[in-house]
Order: structure tokens, then C-alpha cells, then sequence
């Protein structure tokens, strides 16, 4: 008998996450350990009478492209892949792979060559998202891998991401709407304010976002989420911010990531573990060095960081940034083939200043 948090979950992701309509072509993209949740989606789909098309990873795939391919199919555009993008009018993704080191010893030159070549992909998709072309949703289903990184058993891990999710209430879109409610007037305050300042250990870091626009991130892409975001303004970020947990990429962990910002720029960064990684990525392209994303994390389903950024980066209290790609529905400009976000955490330290007024401090908003 299927667990009823996944038929949940589904109608959150068909019902709420995205507006599904007759006719709509919808691309379904999963794993062979999600299938359950798959397949809950799929048969939702197809009830609302659209057309769906479904992709499913099996085992080690991506490890043995980055270890296999040539240069050339590395910075291939597969025709497939480039004609959903293009045509398709709503993206499920449902996370849920076996092993989430699988390309640590993937050398980062690798990756950076394929994620460089597949920016013009990245660039058309966000484009179309942010015109209301594209609709998309993101979420997580809980496997044992996920469960290890975050020192849970399965049944734990379960709990903890139908939780986040609002998968095991009796009305989780109504929670969703609460909480979209409670968020938007963050986003009315935000919007008011043009200089920020954020403090805490390791950290005095000033950023400004004068005129751009704060979005109410309330589950309707990301599954969970529960986070206000904007792009700041591209070279207005001087001073230092030291984060409070490790940054993870393609499953590898950077830990105490300190980074450096002089006219918007990373000018100097460093890491306990990993700075090779972290510098190989930065230097990734142009835009790698600049921030793309300033949030705020609302969720208070998640408090326990569990080395996954679908989660960790909506952490109650914390605040990240990403270092690459805009959202150019923000009036973001940044242009990159990374987006990589990074978590300071606010619970018990720190705080954030807009306009020279205290707005965030102990974890939460004074409004």
C-alpha cells in the first residue's frame, strides 16, 4: 500500500506547484528510486488531460558520462534535450539518486566544461520561466543515500522530508498558502529597502538591491521551499561573509567557505576543505565571481542541516547567497553556468540591517 504523504506530495506538485492545464506537454523527470512518487504524478497528469513525457535515470549515469566522454560530447547540446527546453510548457523534476558522492572524483575542469556548454540551455529556461512560458517544479524523494548524508535512518529521513513539504497534513496546500501568505508581506517590506548589511562571525558583508524585485518563493517551484530571494545589484557587494555550514556541489563538500567581495567581485576565497574545488568553480566563466541570489530561509520545518540545498537553503533562520546565475525575473543581470548557494546561519548570531533598521535577528524577521 503506498504511502499516503507520496499521494499527498503529488497532489501538491500537480495541484499547487504548478497550474497543469488540458493539453499542456509536461515533462516528468525522475529516478528509478522515486518511482513511486513517478508514477503518482504521472497518472495525475494524465487526468488533467495534458500529455506527459517521462524520463528516468537509472544508476551511475552521470558519473559514467563525466568519466567516459570526450571533450566534444561533453559540450554536446543533445537536439532532445534542447527541443523540451524549448517546447515544453511544465517540468517536474523528483530527486532521488543512489549515491550522492558519486562524482567527487570527477575532476572540476570536467564540470566545468559541460555546465559552461549547457548555459545556453540554462539561459533559455530561465528566460522562459521568468515570462511565464515554463513552469517548473522541484522536489526531493527520501532514499537512503539522502538519509546517510543527513545522519537519519529511512523512516527518519521520510518524516523529516514529507514534513518539510507539508506531505503529512491533512491539507497541505492550505498550509502552503498560509505560509505564502505570511511571506509576501516580507517581500512588501524587502522591496522597500535598497542597502543591506549582514553581520555575524567571519562577517561584515554590505550588499545592495535598490529597485530589484524580492520573490515569494511559497512551494510553487521548489518542493519544499519557504524563502524571499532577489539578485542584488551585480557589483554592489564589498566585505567579507564566512559560512556557517558546508557548501555542497555536485556532491562535493566545501567546508568553511570565506569569501572576499571588493565592487561585487570575489577578490580573495578560501575553505578548510576543498578550496582547490572552490576556486576551480569560481573560476568557472565571467559571471561565476559575482552573486547571483540573496534569500532569506523561512521554513521551519527544516532546522537540521542535511547536506542537501533543496532543504538546507530554506533552513528558519538562515540567509544564502549564490555565487553565479541571476533569476532574471529579479531584475537580475548576473549571466553564468553556476549557481551555487551557501548558508550563513542567523539562529543564534548575527544579523541582517536594511536602511540602517535591524530586520533580521534571533532567525526571524522584525517587521
Amino acid at each position: 500500500m503506498i504511502d499516503y504523504r507520496i499521494e499527498n506530495l503529488a497532489d501538491i506538485l500537480t495541484n499547487y506547484s504548478v497550474n497543469i492545464k488540458k493539453g499542456n506537454f509536461v515533462f516528468i523527470n525522475g529516478t528509478i528510486l522515486s518511482a513511486p512518487l513517478v508514477n503518482a504524478v504521472y497518472k495525475r497528469v494524465l487526468e488533467k488531460g495534458a500529455y506527459p513525457e517521462v524520463k528516468v535515470d537509472t544508476v551511475d549515469l552521470t558519473e559514467i558520462f563525466y568519466k567516459t566522454a570526450s571533450k566534444d560530447q561533453l559540450e554536446h547540446i543533445s537536439e532532445i534535450r534542447k527541443y523540451i527546453v524549448e517546447n515544453v510548457d511544465v517540468m517536474i523534476y523528483i530527486r532521488g539518486g543512489f549515491n550522492t558522492r558519486a562524482l567527487s572524483n570527477v575532476s572540476p575542469e570536467t564540470i566545468s566544461i559541460n555546465r559552461k556548454a549547457m548555459t545556453p540551455l540554462s539561459k533559455i529556461q530561465r528566460e522562459r520561466a521568468a515570462k511565464g512560458d515554463l513552469q517548473w517544479t522541484l522536489t526531493q524523494f527520501p532514499i537512503h543515500a539522502g538519509a546517510q548524508e543527513a545522519d537519519m535512518s529511512l523512516s527518519e529521513y521520510e518524516d523529516f522530508v514529507f514534513g518539510a513539504c507539508f506531505a503529512d497534513k491533512k491539507d497541505p496546500i492550505s498550509e502552503w498558502e498560509k505560509l505564502s501568505k505570511e511571506q509576501e508581506e516580507y517581500v512588501r517590506m524587502l522591496e522597500e529597502k535598497g542597502s543591506f548589511h549582514i553581520e555575524g562571525p567571519g562577517t561584515d558583508l554590505h550588499i545592495r538591491a535598490d529597485g530589484r524585485k524580492w520573490i515569494n518563493s511559497d512551494g510553487k517551484k521548489n518542493m519544499p521551499s519557504g524563502e524571499v530571494f532577489t539578485a542584488p545589484i551585480k557589483k554592489s557587494l564589498n566585505g567579507k561573509i564566512t559560512f556557517s555550514f558546508p557548501a555542497i556541489y555536485n556532491g562535493r563538500e566545501v567546508i568553511g567557505v570565506s569569501l572576499e567581495f571588493k565592487d561585487g567581485e570575489v577578490v580573495n576565497a578560501s575553505a578548510e576543505k576543498g578550496e582547490e574545488f572552490l576556486k576551480a568553480m569560481i573560476g568557472m566563466d565571467e559571471g561565476s565571481r559575482f552573486v547571483g541570489e540573496l534569500a532569506f530561509g523561512l521554513n521551519r520545518g527544516i532546522q537540521k542541516f542535511t547536506k542537501n540545498i533543496l532543504f538546507d537553503e530554506k533552513i528558519g533562520g538562515s540567509i544564502h547567497l549564490a555565487l553565479g546565475a541571476a533569476y532574471p525575473e529579479c531584475g537580475g543581470d548576473n549571466e553564468s553556468a553556476l549557481h551555487w548557494d551557501m548558508i550563513f546561519d542567523l539562529r543564534e548570531e548575527g544579523r541582517v540591517t536594511a536602511d540602517e533598521e535591524v530586520v533580521f535577528e534571533k532567525g526571524k524577521f522584525k517587521l
